[in-house]
C-alpha cells in the first residue's frame, strides 16, 4: 500500500513504497553450484573430445556463473537500508549487474567466436557421443536452473538476466546434441563449427537485449510497462488538478520505479486522503512504487 506524508513547509508530498523484491538466494545458490561443476565436466570433455561445440558452451556457461554470482551479490545488496550517503539503499545496483551481465556475455561471445573461426581453417574431428552424453546433462542442469528463475523474470530484469542465460544454455545444449548426432550420422566434422556459430548468434540476440534495457535504465529512461502519457493524464484528471509538470519517471532499481511531479492546485492543499489516494492508485495502476507529488496553487517557473 501507498503511504502519504504532508510537511508543514509550503508543499505536500505523497510516498508510495513497495515491498521489498522476491528472495531468490536459494535458486542463486544451486544455480551456481550445479552450472560451475558442469563447465568443469564440459570443458575437460571438449578438450578431450576435441569439440568446439562442447568448449564454446562451456566458454558461455562459466560466464554464466560469474553472471549468477554478480546478479546474486546485486539481489543481496539491494536489500540494504538507505544510508545518509546512499539515501535510496544499494537498490540500483541490480541495474549495474544486468549491465555487467550483458558486458561478460560480449566478452564471451568474442572469445567463442574466435576459436570458431579458427576451427573452420583447421578443423578437428570430434568425439560425437561425447557431444551427445555431456550436452545431455547440460540440457538438465540448465532447464532446472531456467525454472527456478521463471517466476521473477517478468518484473525483475537481473533475475530476467539469470533466467535467460541459463534458458539459452538448455537450447545451446540441444544444438549441441543435434551436431553431435548429425557427425555421427554423416561424418562432416564442419557441422561443429557451425553450431559453434549458432551458439553465438543465440547468445548474442539475449545479450543484445539485456544491454539495452540495461542501458536505458542505467539512464533513467522510463521502465518498459510504464506509459508516461498515462501517467500524465491520470495526475492530470485528478479533482482539483489544473496542470501536471516536472514529471519524471526513472528506475530506483530493476524492480522498483519511482515518480516525481508538480500538480497546480488552485484551490490548495484538498487532504492527506488526497495524496494517499494518488500514491495507492499510482502503484496499483502503474507500478510505480515511490511517488512524491509536489502540490500548488499556482505555477512556479518554467520547470526543468
Amino acid at each position: 500500500m501507498g503511504q502519504a506524508h504532508s510537511h508543514d513547509d509550503g508543499h505536500s508530498h505523497g510516498h508510495g513504497h513497495c515491498h521489498a523484491p522476491a528472495d531468490f538466494g536459494r535458486a542463486f545458490a544451486i544455480g551456481v553450484i550445479l552450472n560451475t561443476a558442469f563447465v568443469i565436466v564440459e570443458a575437460i570433455y571438449g578438450f578431450l573430445s576435441g569439440s568446439m561445440a562442447l568448449v564454446a558452451d562451456a566458454g558461455h556457461n562459466l560466464s554464466d556463473v560469474l553472471g549468477l554470482l554478480i546478479a546474486w551479490g546485486a539481489s543481496i545488496a539491494a536489500k540494504k537500508p538507505p544510508s545518509a550517503r546512499f539515501t535510496y539503499g544499494l537498490k540500483s545496483s541490480t541495474i549495474l549487474a544486468a549491465f555487467a551481465n550483458a558486458m561478460l556475455l560480449l566478452i564471451a561471445i568474442g572469445a567463442i567466436l574466435y576459436e570458431t573461426l579458427h576451427r573452420f581453417v583447421d578443423p578437428v574431428e570430434p568425439a560425437g557421443w561425447t557431444m551427445i552424453w555431456v550436452a545431455g546433462i547440460g540440457i538438465v542442469i540448465n532447464t532446472v536452473t531456467a525454472l527456478m528463475f521463471m517466476r521473477g523474470r517478468e518484473h525483475d530484469l537481473n533475475i530476467r538476466g539469470a533466467f535467460l542465460h541459463m534458458a539459452a544454455d538448455a537450447l545451446v545444449s540441444v544444438g549441441v546434441v543435434i551436431a553431435g548426432a548429425a557427425i555421427l550420422f554423416t561424418g562432416f566434422i564442419l557441422i561443429d563449427p557451425i553450431v559453434s556459430l549458432i551458439i553465438v548468434a543465440v547468445v548474442a540476440w539475449s545479450t543484445w537485449g539485456l544491454l539495452r534495457d540495461s542501458v536505458k535504465m542505467g539512464l533513467l529512461g522510463v521502465p518498459d510497462g510504464v506509459d508516461e502519457g498515462q501517467v500524465s493524464d491520470y495526475l492530470a484528471g485528478l479533482p482539483g488538478v489544473e496542470t501536471v509538470y516536472d514529471l519524471h519517471i526513472w528506475p530506483m532499481s530493476t524492480t522498483e520505479t519511482a515518480l516525481t511531479a508538480h500538480l497546480v492546485m488552485p484551490a490548495g492543499h484538498p487532504g492527506d486522503e488526497f495524496l494517499r489516494n494518488a500514491a495507492f492508485e499510482l502503484e496499483q495502476g502503474f507500478h510505480i512504487h515511490h511517488s512524491t507529488l509536489q502540490l500548488e496553487q499556482q505555477r512556479n517557473g518554467s520547470g526543468c
